[in-house]
């Protein structure tokens, strides 16, 4: 769930934008130092995370219509501008917060597991699970039962033929850029208690996993993000298990398997 979190903002940013923005990660880790930084000052988590997903539309604001829009069209500059800003967005992490990691706790209420006979269920990891599903079926919503999810999906299918029915496409544009990078944002803040620290580096790290479970999942397809990001999830964690030498190369493989066998990707609509 959190690496769909991250993935699916990039699904529909690359599906309806074509643009190829590698400083997504970078939303995604300045999530999680202002949620985490938020929640340790006011001791409210869920005022964290509110931080957190306001600072990821805020920079996907900033990033879409000053970074992002002189490039439109033009995917290797698209890929250099974006892997700079990505640094960029790092650099500044140690310059604010410093270049050591932060250690974040788990809320009080959140702490701790349930046992169901003699299976044991970490509270954290089943709210994170719940916070997935209930943004996947937000998003869905939003995408097919709103006007505004009507020119989105139109839009993935056809930019031109939106515009010259009089609709502001940039203004679209902007709307899928900034929730994307809210629900980066959103994922980097749960990551934080998760794995009980966070560093400045973070981002590249799970960039790397969101653009793996797009090319999987399908370019476009946020149904398929979600089921690409559980598959991408599973086959890392039982890889890691039993054949730790190859949990890193495991998500790679599986990439290159569903590119040899369905170049679309899983639920990705022919070219």
């Amino acid at each position: 769930m959190l690496i769909f979190l991250l993935a699916a903002g990039l699904t529909l940013i690359f599906g309806l934008m074509d643009v190829l923005n590698f400083a997504h990660g970078g939303l995604f880790a300045w999530g999680a130092y202002s949620g985490i930084w938020i929640y340790t000052s006011t001791g409210s988590f869920l005022i964290g995370i509110l931080g957190a997903i306001l600072t990821g539309m805020i920079l996907g604001i900033i990033t879409e219509r000053w970074i992002i829009k002189p490039v439109y069209g033009n995917h290797v500059q698209q890929i250099l501008i974006t892997l700079g800003l990505m640094l960029v967005l790092s650099e500044m992490l140690k310059v604010v917060w410093g270049p050591n990691q932060i250690s974040a706790a788990t809320p009080d209420y959140l702490s701790g597991s349930w046992e169901v006979g003699n299976v044991i269920i970490i509270k954290y990891r089943a709210f994170i699970i719940a916070v997935g599903f209930a943004v996947f079926l937000a998003v869905q919503f939003l995408l097919k039962k709103t006007k505004i999810g009507l020119v989105v999906r139109a839009g993935v299918m056809n930019k031109e033929m939106v515009q010259s029915l009089g609709i502001n496409i940039q203004r679209v544009f902007m709307f899928v850029f900034m929730i994307g990078a809210g629900m980066a944002a959103l994922g980097g803040m749960l990551l934080g208690p998760y794995s009980g620290v966070i560093h400045a580096d973070m981002g590249m790290e799970f960039a790397i996993l969101a653009f793996i479970v797009v090319v999987i999942g399908g370019m476009g397809s946020f149904s398929g993000s979600v089921m690409a990001a559980i598959l991408v999830g599973l086959s890392g964690s039982f890889m890691a298990y039993y054949v730790p030498d190859l949990a890193l190369a495991a998500n790679m493989l599986l990439m290159a398997v569903v590119l040899i066998f369905r170049p679309q990707g899983l639920f990705g609509a022919k070219g």
